[in-house]
């Protein structure tokens, strides 16, 4: 294990993020099965103190765990400058077995308690808290890729070797890759642009017709499309290089740090329309404000990735 000043820092907010939820879990666990809104007794007003406790210590769980996603990615990037043959975090992250593992779980964790955080303050906005015992059955289940995640990063920085050499970005995101990402160029590029496009256009008929589930299908298919389609087609022209196709590069200077907004857009637009379709379905209540802000986010999005090829075209009249 190499223990830089981020690796430390991060490893020691895995701790405590262990020892917190560790805690919230069993408190958690105990309103889960006791909780009952309707009773006047003695446990259930202590239930209530604890889950304003716990929900206060998971929703700063949270509010740490956003920013620390861009800076696991920023210490990875850092890192590449040390690693044999790493240009950039996917070389780094790519250098242990379950790294892309670990990134898809921070992912993913970001999506489920950035959900329960919606369905939180829905029931503490309502004086009959309808929603206490489902949100803590949810943080019973969701503590499952919490703790594996931070298994995983504590496993993934032990086993990080800085004197392996290790493939590039320009390698890994190719079709001679031999990992299942080579199979993305075995389709034409143009149909995964047109999924790309297709899935927004869906979401914007789904937002006029007011259809909740399609929404949420939108907003799902349109996240992992625009991901495919920025690899495949649009990070080329980004670069300005038809090899290129890396989806970190874009968080290095070099490309002004557009990655940070691209997906900053892409993840909170996303969430929003599929955290918010699930609320809404959850509460029976339409929330339109979710629904427009996921389709605005993503729309900017979608207008900035695509001025990339079109300002390419205008200035060479060619494309990559």
């Amino acid at each position: 294990m190499s223990l830089t000043p981020e690796i430390i820092s991060l490893l020691i907010l895995d701790a405590i993020f262990l020892f917190f939820g560790v805690i919230a879990l069993v408190i958690g666990f105990r309103i889960a099965l006791k909780w009952d809104n309707q009773a006047t007794t003695s446990l259930q007003y202590t239930l209530s103190k604890q889950s304003a406790l716990v929900s206060t210590m998971i929703k700063y769980i949270f509010m740490l765990k956003l920013p620390l996603f861009a800076f696991f990615i920023y210490t990875c990037d850092k890192l590449s400058t040390i690693i044999t043959g790493a240009m950039c975090a996917s070389g780094v992250v790519n250098s242990v077995d379950f790294g892309l593992y670990l990134t898809l779980f921070k992912l993913l964790n970001l999506y489920l308690f950035g959900f329960w955080l919606l369905l939180h303050s829905a029931d503490i906005h309502d004086e009959k808290l309808p929603y206490t015992k489902l949100k803590f059955i949810l943080f019973v289940l969701f503590s499952v890729p919490l703790f594996a995640e931070i298994g995983l990063e504590i496993a993934f920085f032990a086993g990080l070797n800085i004197s392996k050499i290790v493939s590039c970005c320009g390698t890994l995101f190719s079709a001679s890759s031999s990992s299942y990402i080579s199979l993305l160029f075995t389709v034409d590029a143009s149909l995964w642009v047109w999924l790309f496009y297709g899935f927004f256009g869906l979401m914007v008929l789904a937002y006029g017709l007011k259809h909740t589930p399609l929404m949420i299908f939108a907003n799902g298919m349109f996240l992992i499309f625009s991901i495919i389609a920025l690899i495949v087609f649009f990070s080329p022209y980004v670069y300005e290089l038809p090899t290129h196709r890396c989806p970190f590069c874009l968080l290095q200077i070099d490309y002004y740090y557009v990655g940070y907004l691209l997906y900053t857009l892409l993840f909170a637009g996303t969430f929003y329309g599929i955290g918010g379709g699930i609320l809404a379905l959850v509460s029976h209540k339409a929330h339109p404000r979710f629904m427009r802000v996921s389709l605005i986010l993503c729309a900017l999005y979608l207008l900035i990735i695509t001025s990339y090829p079109v300002i390419y075209f205008i200035r060479n009249g060619v494309w990559l």
